[in-house]
């Protein structure tokens, strides 16, 4: 699991932006939010490994400006601190035995479909 969040994590600082660490992905089977809990950050080969049959949702939250974020008192709008515009979106992976198959599309935003 730590792979994944060390290749979000460091693509994003590379390009001078940061990963917010409160908000994380998650698996989902049953119930939409299950375990494992799948960080934007980390460490290659930390983590738990990933195995056949689970099915995770990747989650990051990217912000222009610093990674600190509130929560608004609605209970569900996040912001960042220092005011700057991020993206939060989510992909969902199901592992299989030899690859992974991306069960998310953006093909009806891109008007593909």
């Amino acid at each position: 699991m730590g792979d994944i969040g060390y290749a979000i994590q460091s693509f994003c600082e590379q390009h001078g932006y940061s990963v917010v660490r409160e908000m994380v992905g998650h698996g989902i089977g049953k119930r939409l939010h299950e375990r494992p809990e799948v960080p934007n950050y980390g460490h290659r080969g930390a983590g738990c490994r990933l195995k056949e049959n689970l099915t995770i949702c990747i989650e990051p939250m990217i912000n222009l400006g610093k990674r600190d974020i509130y929560q608004e008192r609605d209970g569900w709008t996040i912001c960042t601190r220092d005011h700057q515009p991020s993206a939060h979106f989510e992909l969902t992976v199901a592992i299989g035995k030899h690859q992974a198959d991306l069960l998310s599309t953006f093909d009806y935003i891109e008007g593909k479909k």
